[in-house]
């Protein structure tokens, strides 16, 4: 109605009685423009058609609406507004949202066994991984509850294909004895095993040297 009202005053105005299936149809091409409200704007005139619409530019050829580069939306916001067809960002969450979840800032959180990460204070969450020592075994288990690999049978190597525990002489056979010998100043074994063939006696009762080996 209002379109309809304005549209007969702007031909009254210029001397005109606008036929009526132009007013009934709101055929205004090459003249002026109507945005949703009905408001009429004239040949030239940039407008807004709804508070959320992009600015249109009136042509005879009827409005020229055109989308401009908006900014980018904070990734945590929390209510959106529209201002001049981009969107504005009004409120911003004061957490962490990390995988679906939300973590209060400074707060501490385990992603795994072996990720720590943290909420900063700028609200960006940041991770660690763990570093773990190289084990004193060569059959560490895991434990779903810790991250580093556990030794639960102490320190032991290898004597070919056999688990020896380190600490003393283990007799792999009748012949070889073996055992386990550690790094340098360390608690650290090495992951084979030394091993010595015991002294026997030759055909003249004589003492053969001993000889190493190593699996």
């Amino acid at each position: 109605m209002r379109a309809c009202m304005t549209a007969l005053l702007l031909a009254c105005a210029a001397g005109e009685s606008p036929p009526p299936h132009e007013l009934d149809y709101g055929d205004y091409r090459g003249r002026w423009c109507v945005d949703d409200h009905g408001y009429v704007h004239v040949i030239g005139q940039v407008y807004y058609p709804s508070p959320t619409a992009c600015p249109c530019t009136c042509t005879e050829d009827g409005p020229v609406c055109i989308q401009p580069t908006c900014a980018r939306i904070h990734p945590r916001c929390t209510r959106i507004s529209y201002k001049a067809c981009c969107p504005v960002c009004e409120a911003v969450a004061r957490v962490c949202v990390y995988r679906g979840r939300s973590y209060r800032v400074l707060e501490e959180f385990r992603i795994s066994r072996c990720e720590r990460c943290r909420c900063g204070s700028n609200r960006q969450v940041y991770c660690s991984v763990s570093a773990c020592p190289a084990p004193h075994c060569v059959n560490p288990t895991y434990d779903p509850h810790h991250c580093c690999p556990v030794c639960r049978d102490g320190p032991n190597c290898f004597a070919g294909s056999r688990v020896i525990p380190a600490g003393g002489p283990v007799d792999i056979n009748e012949y070889t004895v073996c055992y386990c010998t550690y790094k340098d100043d360390t608690w650290h074994t090495h992951p084979h095993a030394t091993c010595e063939e015991p002294a026997c006696l030759d055909s003249n009762r004589t003492p053969v040297l001993l000889s190493l080996l190593v699996f």
